[in-house]
């Protein structure tokens, strides 16, 4: 089979992509690739209890289809409806074929096109496409990151990873430590309180938190008063904007943004509860990403005695829990390890040029979404900083007129050129998140300005992709003859 371009990935970023080629290049066939059977990618792939968004709806959602529920802080099944939705309405779903995992991409270029070996239900298959969209996330769905603990096959109980949750599991009235502060953690601990006897959320270190109301008040008052579509454009603005100036003060003044955040939590949990130990980073605001709590779910556990918090080094497991270096004993009937992700990098799909493997480490990225040297392939990487929605849809605007200008100059070939005096820097990301520090030996790198400077900018980037001509210094639109 072959498609003038092929999507890899029927997630957000997927979905995406479809709507904007369907939009924007209408005499393009396409097709989207879904290695697993539904559409969603982590909405569908997570079902640990209380899964959620940690942006707002309104930045994560789309911007061509309004989020009209009432919350703007949503649980993963609402996501789950919304996605939906988005497929049926767009006539998506009939262009994803499922259970189609990419195993590795060549580019020939004798013949102007990417050839593709896909598994389908333990049979391969060959495709080919002319243009190659990788949609498909930053981690791996099938490794996530997994530290081994000392001594831990003694432990008597039960032990998983939320990215592997067994829903058949029976918490109620059970003692559970959650390991980890991140995201996932306090996520979990709030929902799993609801049921368990107690659950103690085990940390190293502290992460930064922040409560937020679930339903955006501003947005419900316009709702009122405006047609849907337009109470979610400003809503949306105003998140995109209040988020920009926030992430930038924070850069800007990080000791006061600290003291202000860390009173804050001071605020939800009173004077008796010790922030200072369990709630105050080490790492300035936004060297990580933050942690969301709609309504302040986590501390009004913490509140009601239900969830508390322990922040130490883990010694070795037991048979009745976890023996910490301070020489406290924890005892629990399930250990939960929120231990985070492992990134990947072009969808942990082996990338080859005529036979030649590709590796990205050793490539500069492109306006973050191509690779340099690399003919017609582009990959969706979301902001840290801010909603992955809103970086994915300005890539996916990009690469429709990547095509488009490719038909203008009658060419098949678009490539940002390799350019040997850009300098190199190995922090495509500028995070100090464990998960992005494990993975810089395998991410692209990026140069020291544009066009081969990764902002984390949405404002920035709107021109860049917007505005600003594709025929630039680097960019080459040729024929291979």
């Amino acid at each position: 089979m072959h498609k003038d371009v092929i999507v890899i990935g029927a997630g957000i970023s997927g979905i995406g992509a479809a709507y904007n080629l369907q939009k924007s290049c209408k005499t393009k066939s396409y097709c989207i690739l879904e290695g697993r059977d539904n559409i969603g990618g982590t909405w569908d792939l997570f079902k640990y209890p209380g899964i959620r968004s940690d942006s707002d709806m309104h930045t994560l959602g789309f911007r061509f289809k309004p989020w009209i529920n009432k919350k703007s802080i949503a649980d993963g099944p609402s996501i789950m409806n919304y996605l939906n939705e988005t497929v049926d309405e767009f006539h998506i779903r009939e262009k994803i074929l499922f259970n189609h995992k990419i195993l590795s991409a060549n580019w020939i270029t004798e013949k102007s096109h990417w050839s593709l070996e896909v598994i389908n239900n333990g049979k391969k298959l060959n495709m080919t496409s002319n243009f190659l969209f990788m949609c498909g996330g930053y981690y791996s769905y099938d490794n996530p990151y997994r530290p081994k603990f000392p001594n831990e096959e003694s432990f008597k109980g039960v032990i998983l990873h939320p990215q592997f949750w067994d829903e058949s599991l029976d918490y109620a009235d059970k003692n559970i430590i959650v390991i980890g502060s991140g995201a996932t953690a306090v996520t979990l601990v709030p929902a799993l309180a609801k049921k368990a006897k107690h659950v103690c959320m085990l940390q190293r270190s502290p992460s930064y938190v922040i409560a937020a109301p679930e339903e955006d008040a501003i947005n419900k008052r316009l709702k009122k008063i405006l047609p849907k579509r337009t109470a979610y454009f400003l809503t949306r603005w105003k998140n995109i904007l209040l988020t920009s100036l926030f992430f930038k003060l924070s850069r800007k003044y990080p000791e006061r943004t600290k003291t202000r955040l860390v009173n804050q939590v001071k605020d939800e949990l009173g004077d008796n509860f010790d922030v200072d130990k369990h709630f105050t980073p080490s790492y300035k605001p936004w060297d990580q990403r933050m942690c969301l709590v709609p309504d302040g779910d986590l501390f009004n556990a913490m509140k009601s005695g239900k969830a508390s918090v322990v922040t130490d080094h883990i010694e070795s497991f037991t048979e009745k829990g976890i023996n910490l270096k301070s020489g406290e004993q924890l005892e629990t009937d399930i250990i939960i390890t929120a231990t985070g992700i492992e990134l990947n990098v072009l969808n942990d799909v082996k990338v080859y040029i005529d036979g030649k493997d590709i590796e990205p480490h050793n490539r500069l990225a492109y306006k973050g979404m191509m690779l340099g040297g690399v003919p017609n392939l582009a990959f969706s990487f979301g902001y840290v900083n801010a909603s992955w929605t809103l970086r994915a849809d300005l890539t996916c605007e990009y690469v429709c007129r990547l095509l488009n200008q490719m038909d203008k100059e009658k060419v098949s070939i678009c490539m940002p050129q390799e350019d040997p005096l850009a300098e190199a820097d190995d922090d495509y990301i500028d995070f100090t998140s464990g998960y992005v520090q494990r993975a810089l030996d395998r991410l692209p790198q990026q140069g020291k300005k544009s066009p081969w400077r990764n902002y984390q900018n949405y404002l920035l980037d709107i021109f860049y992709v917007r505005l600003f001509s594709l025929k630039d210094s680097t960019m080459r639109f040729y024929n291979s003859k």
